[in-house]
């Protein structure tokens, strides 16, 4: 009987320390450096999170092995509701680019919702000679075995997009990586290597400035940042059915009590119609996610989804990490 009222009380009182989630300062970890696309998304939404959450929201950078150090902390973290994680698509690329990860996607976390999708360009050396994606195919086509593909290391999604991009023109290019974009953007700039497939984050400015040609966006449709607006969509300059976005989403470990779900959930929903937040994503070029995807369950049937779309490119490539 004893035993039996303990437990009683110890599940009132956690259903208690739930209901006035959160009593003390949220930690969102980033799995990349600090100063990346990824950590601008986090640090933004944190923000947008303050109020509806009514708590302290710090991020905390846990790079490394290509996002899987940052998950792993995540996946075997406390599940209170008070360590988070900020992902992107290497959620659902992570399982077929590393053999011996920590941690299991779709079993070791907790959707909370997507935030963002944020599209590629496909950009080249200001001295190449082709200025359209349709030029841009003939020189391509002349030059096979060539060409230099630079990205951002195992992982990043300049390696996935070039993948991606490769495995579409059905074309073999000389794959460049490097420890991050700040170096592959350098050595495009001096003209070191010829193309780079990135996010709109990383090359929006180079773009703007005219340091590099653009050949296309990776989006269904065209974006509307003032420095990408006349840029065409990839599919309507003849790449057909090309598409290809970097997405965040936010998770918690396995386990987290519902009401504490719940709780993120609604908050993260507010956070995304908040003003600024838009505003600044909007100047990055990324798109707010408005579907279904901002609620948990939707969130991970995309990523199951992402995850069956990317295995077979990326082991149809080769290449894997420890």
């Amino acid at each position: 009987m004893k035993k039996l009222l303990t437990l009683s009380l110890l599940a009132l009182a956690a259903g208690t320390a739930c209901a006035d989630y959160p009593e003390k300062p949220i930690t969102i970890v980033v799995p990349f450096s600090a100063g990346g696309p990824t950590d601008k998304v986090a640090r933004d939404l944190a923000e947008a999170l303050r109020k509806p959450l009514n708590a302290t929201l710090v991020i905390e950078n846990v790079g490394g092995a290509g996002g899987t150090l940052g998950a792993t902390k995540v996946a075997k973290a406390a599940p209170d509701g008070y360590t988070l994680l900020l992902h992107h698509i290497g959620m659902a690329t992570s399982p077929a680019l590393y053999r011996n990860m920590q941690y299991k996607t779709l079993e070791d976390f907790e959707y909370l919702g997507l935030v963002n999708e944020v599209p590629m360009t496909l950009i080249g050396r200001s001295t190449l000679p082709a200025n359209t994606y349709a030029e841009l195919a003939k020189w391509m086509d002349a030059n096979k075995g060539k060409i230099n593909l630079g990205n951002a290391g195992l992982g990043s999604a300049s390696h996935l997009c070039g993948l991606l991009f490769q495995s579409t023109i059905k074309l073999d290019m000389t794959t460049v990586p490097y420890k991050g974009t700040g170096p592959a953007m350098t050595d495009l700039l001096g003209g070191q290597i010829d193309l780079m497939c990135d996010q709109t984050t990383n090359t929006t400015q180079q773009i703007e400035g005219g340091k590099v040609k653009a050949y296309g966006v990776t989006s269904a449709k065209r974006l509307t940042a003032p420095a990408l607006a006349k840029l065409p969509t990839l599919d309507e300059s003849g790449l057909k059915g090309f598409s290809v976005g970097i997405w965040h989403g936010v998770y918690a470990p396995k386990g987290t009590p519902k009401v504490v779900q719940d709780k993120i959930s609604a908050a993260l929903k507010v956070a995304l119609k908040d003003a600024d937040f838009q505003k600044r994503q909007e100047a990055l070029g990324a798109v707010i996610v408005t579907d279904a995807r901002t609620n948990g369950a939707e969130h991970k049937k995309f990523v199951e989804a992402e995850i069956a779309k990317w295995g077979p490119i990326i082991k149809a490539a080769g290449q894997y990490a420890d």
